[in-house]
């Protein structure tokens, strides 16, 4: 809205100072600072309406250490990080923007689905909460809505360089002016570690015939669905500790805001070789709300944890950094940058299908890990949450920077 002010009164009046606002880098410095302020300043009193309400989380005893001492600590502390989120976006970003919309959207849907599942847990008193086909089925519709978009919508494509070959070979001089095709709506993603970095879904069907081109959404959007599913999940499986996956995730998502500002910058997608994304750009003023918002809430979740995000808060973060790593197509990167929420993931598929053998096998369920997640490994092993939450992000930033270094390393 404020950028919208600021257009007209430049336009109308020649405001000085008011084209600042057009700059993206500008919008993104004022969202994070706005973010931060509001979650830490309002956080407190969202906090303290919580406890008013007896929003207090309910502590099943799994035999780790502290762990009775957290009952009764408020949770849909979410709400912070969504209201965090949203106001500097409304504010700041261009709202006709196609992925701002989309973004604004998944932050609104996922805070539903993992809102009405706090909301079961602590005024129904249900320990189960949602239904879990529900849940699935709220991040099936999610990635329903995000793979159509993705494919459907013609705002979303991509623009490559024009090609001038001689005799096979690329013409190049240091000061020709490079041209680009226009834009065209396409599948392409990146793909890491290799030379020609990029990776069209379409080629999945054309194996069967260039007239199966048309029907690529067929695989592409369960394909969405998946990404959206899993990092979602991952998400709320590493939310099991004081500040683990509010930390965790602003690393990652602060690598996401990387690459949507070189992806959506022709000059520096163009200086680096990487695919080139027309109106990604302003995405990077909602990652940045983002980042400002989870950094915020971790004033309020480190040890001593005065507030849980609850699902309110893990579902929404896990939804909405799927969909930005499908929008600056860097999903194929999910499994390194998000090695975190992998490992916790695939903790818990090892331990459950092991158990599940063994049992049948020797009638008896056996463990690979003292506990799942692997968090929960960590503290049944004497570790001090404290000190596994700071290991986790130390490994979260050496992945992150891993995956930016797969910009050009091919």
């Amino acid at each position: 809205m404020l950028y919208y002010l600021f257009e007209y009164l430049e336009k109308q009046f020649q405001l000085t100072g008011a084209s600042v606002f057009q700059f993206i880098t500008f919008r993104a410095a004022l969202a994070i600072i706005m973010s931060l302020l509001f979650s830490t300043i309002f956080g407190k009193r969202i906090i303290r309406l919580l406890q008013k309400m007896q929003v207090g989380e309910s502590v099943r005893d799994l035999g780790l250490e502290g762990q009775v001492e957290k009952a009764g600590t408020p949770t849909m502390g979410g709400l912070i990080i969504i209201f965090s989120t949203l106001i500097p976006v409304l504010l700041l970003a261009k709202l006709e923007n196609i992925y701002v919309i989309m973004l604004i959207v998944t932050t609104i849907w996922m805070g539903l689905v993992g809102f009405t599942d706090d909301y079961i847990k602590v005024f129904k008193k249900d320990k189960a909460g949602l239904s879990g086909k529900f849940k699935v089925l709220g991040q099936v519709g999610l990635g329903i809505f995000v793979g159509s978009i993705m494919y459907f919508h013609p705002g979303v494509t991509i623009k490559t360089e024009k090609i001038n070959p001689v005799n096979s070979t690329e013409l190049i001089t240091q000061n020709s002016v490079k041209e680009f095709n226009p834009e065209e709506q396409s599948l392409k993603t990146t793909i890491p570690f290799v030379k020609d970095n990029e990776f069209d879904y379409t080629s999945i069907v054309t194996l069967f015939g260039d007239d199966y081109a048309k029907y690529a959404w067929l695989v592409f959007i369960p394909i969405v669905i998946f990404i959206v599913t899993a990092v979602s999940n991952g998400a709320n499986l590493t939310d099991g500790i004081d500040g683990l996956a509010a930390g965790s995730s602003a690393i990652i998502v602060f690598t996401l805001a990387i690459f949507a500002f070189i992806s959506g910058n022709i000059v520096f997608s163009d200086y680096l070789n990487v695919m080139f994304i027309p109106r990604l750009g302003e995405l990077v003023v909602f990652i940045a709300a983002f980042v400002g918002a989870l950094i915020g809430f971790l004033w309020y979740n480190t040890y001593p944890a005065q507030v849980f995000m609850g699902d309110t808060g893990s579902l929404t973060i896990g939804g909405i950094i799927a969909v930005i790593a499908i929008a600056v197509r860097k999903e194929l990167l999910i499994p390194l940058l998000c090695g975190i929420f992998f490992a916790e993931s695939l903790s818990v598929i090892l331990q459950v299908s092991w158990f599940k053998y063994t049992k049948k096998k020797y009638g008896e369920g056996r463990r690979i890990f003292k506990m799942s997640p692997l968090h929960h490994h960590y503290q049944k092993g004497g570790y001090h949450e404290s000190k596994i939450v700071t290991r986790f992000w130390i490994v979260g930033i050496f992945l992150a920077i891993l995956t930016i270094v797969t910009l050009k390393l091919r």
